[in-house]
């Protein structure tokens, strides 16, 4: 090395030691503490387990009272059954496999016999690694062996409570049962993270099934829409607090199961039933009081 070089390596290593003799006052000039390591058998602090200067557990206290998770119940939250995608087990491995390929979603719950006998979850990943291995023989597939065993939750499980069992399992999907066992829909890791953040946008996500806007300023909907999801799609703010669904909404404003064509207004909303199938509403028209339709315009004399 040159003298020049000795210079230099000289001058880097009088500016490392400096550093570190003065590193509580450079890391003070930031908003930090240097804190000491503790030892093995020492209780240890700091790191994921604390964060500016609290213990991780309080933080999320702090978050789970912003944002209330312990007040809302899984139910709140879930794709009910009407609108779960799902896939019966017993048809044949090249349908399956059709089937789930062709979903937006990368994991479907299996069924046999009725949607009540859930038997299995199928990701999407899983069955092309096994399909790979099959040389892409469908006959050669058995879903079953294919499918991770399902996950029950009750519908009573708090957002908190069911974020933790997400965390703690790394898990990201749930079915959803009543406390007779029969199941009312599923939830997925992120239902609830959108409880806290908002929609999260994906690529593959569709357009809400179910909702249409009408040029004169009303929306078609389905009846089994969860209410939730509708006041989070057009910002409205529908109360969900004695049903889920909007058909569920009507009927308990209403006090009984509407016919077709009755309307009703409630919640500065105007409803207007479309269509009934037996004593269930499957179609409404939702349209804000202040929408009217203009009349049409007068002939000309």
């Amino acid at each position: 090395m040159n003298g020049a070089g000795w210079i230099v390596a000289g001058a880097v290593l009088a500016l490392c030691i400096a550093a570190f003799v003065l590193r509580s006052r450079l890391l003070a000039a930031f908003g930090l503490e240097l804190k000491a390591m503790a030892g093995h058998d020492e209780p240890r602090s700091g790191g994921a387990g604390e964060r500016n200067g609290q213990p991780a557990g309080l933080a999320r206290n702090r978050l789970d009272d912003r944002f209330e998770l312990n007040e809302l119940e899984v139910s709140d939250v879930m794709v009910h059954r009407t609108n779960m995608r799902s896939v019966n087990a017993d048809n044949a491995p090249e349908a399956v496999v059709r089937e789930i390929l062709q979903s937006p979603h990368t994991r479907m719950p299996l069924w046999r016999g009725s949607l009540d006998n859930i038997v299995g979850v199928l990701h999407a990943k899983d069955l092309l690694r096994a399909l790979n291995e099959v040389e892409n023989d469908f006959s050669r597939i058995d879903v079953m062996k294919v499918a991770a065993k399902p996950w029950f939750v009750p519908d009573t499980t708090t957002l908190q409570e069911q974020l933790n069992a997400f965390l703690r399992r790394k898990a990201h999907f749930a079915i959803v049962v009543d406390e007779y066992g029969e199941v009312e829909g599923l939830v997925t890791l992120e239902d609830i993270i959108e409880e806290i953040v908002g929609e999260i946008a994906d690529e593959r996500d569709i357009d809400m099934q179910g909702v249409k806007r009408e040029a004169d300023g009303s929306v078609v909907v389905d009846g089994t829409v969860p209410i939730r999801d509708l006041n989070r799609a057009l910002d409205w703010n529908l109360p969900d607090d004695e049903a889920t669904t909007v058909a569920g909404l009507v009927i308990h404003e209403a006090r009984s199961i509407p016919e077709e064509k009755q309307a009703f207004t409630f919640h500065d909303k105007r409803f207007i039933v479309m269509k009934r199938d037996k004593n269930r509403i499957a179609r409404i028209r939702i349209k804000p009081v202040s929408v009217e339709v203009a009349p049409p315009p007068a002939a000309p004399k």
